[in-house]
């Protein structure tokens, strides 16, 4: 099985918020009460009942007029801050690609809300459970295409191999930059590579994006150097305590075994013969 990736090409997108619906519908989420937060944005951020929203970026540049649309969700990294920061080791990634959260596993911690660089998962208090888009990974497997793409009428959603697509996003990027100098493309790299990429119109701090997403720090030195050392050190305090058990109950021995000799006539060489 090879690795699966969906193409974002905001060159094309409309803003028609089919997306939304169709993971709405598909992955049976409540609709939610919403108001306007800027131009024709409507959703502010993820919620454990929204995995997939649009954001609208007005920009206005030599005089000119730019819609800057883009399809917010799970990037579905191949290093997963979250996974790395779980606790309870409820996140795992498929060979797929896509990153899910085992909510049987899933303890509430927020861990994972905490670190990720683009602040995807969100924790509902009162599930004390996780929850972000899962790439419609059951649809996926039986050879179907996500519902947000499936739904996509301009065609701004494209699903299928990483490798064949990366190679078509290059392409159809070369384009793109005929008429938008600075059109790039985000996740390629981004994170390890990522299974959602875009084609971005704009540098990804005009969308709101990190322009270098990486695991904090924080967690790198608190997985991969406090806690082994942590371990270690805590191992050989019990080890020590083990050893001084043990070191004394021979002592003990020791000395209940000499006072044992020393007290039994027997044990006495008399006559001086040996």
């Amino acid at each position: 099985m090879t690795r699966k990736m969906v193409l974002i090409d905001t060159s094309k997108c409309t803003g028609c918020k089919a997306c939304s619906v169709a993971c709405k519908e598909w992955n049976e989420l409540p609709a939610e009460k919403t108001k306007l937060v800027t131009s024709y944005q409507t959703q502010k951020d993820f919620t454990t009942k929204t995995w997939t929203y649009m954001t609208f970026i007005e920009k206005y540049e030599n005089q000119k007029m730019d819609f800057l649309m883009r399809k917010a969700q799970c990037f579905h990294c191949a290093n997963p801050a979250c996974m790395k920061a779980c606790s309870s080791q409820a996140i795992t990634k498929t060979v797929l690609g896509y990153v899910l959260i085992d909510h049987d596993k899933c303890i509430g911690c927020g861990y994972c809300v905490e670190n990720c660089p683009f602040g995807v998962p969100k924790l509902d208090p009162i599930k004390k459970k996780s929850y972000k888009c899962t790439g419609c990974i059951d649809r996926v497997e039986n050879d179907l295409k996500p519902a947000c793409v499936h739904t996509c009428q301009p065609g701004a959603l494209q699903f299928g191999e990483r490798d064949v697509l990366l190679t078509q996003a290059k392409k159809r990027l070369a384009e793109v930059q005929k008429t938008h100098p600075k059109a790039q493309l985000y996740g390629e790299k981004e994170m390890g590579g990522t299974t959602f990429l875009y084609l971005l119109l704009d540098s990804p701090d005009v969308y709101g994006l990190p322009v270098n997403p990486t695991i904090p720090l924080s967690l790198t030195l608190w997985k991969d150097v406090i806690r082994p050392v942590g371990g270690l050190a805590v191992g050989g305090a019990a080890a020590a305590v083990v050893i001084g058990v043990f070191a004394n109950l021979l002592k003990g021995n020791y000395h209940s075994n000499k006072e044992k000799v020393g007290n039994d006539p027997s044990s006495i060489n008399k006559g001086g013969k040996d």
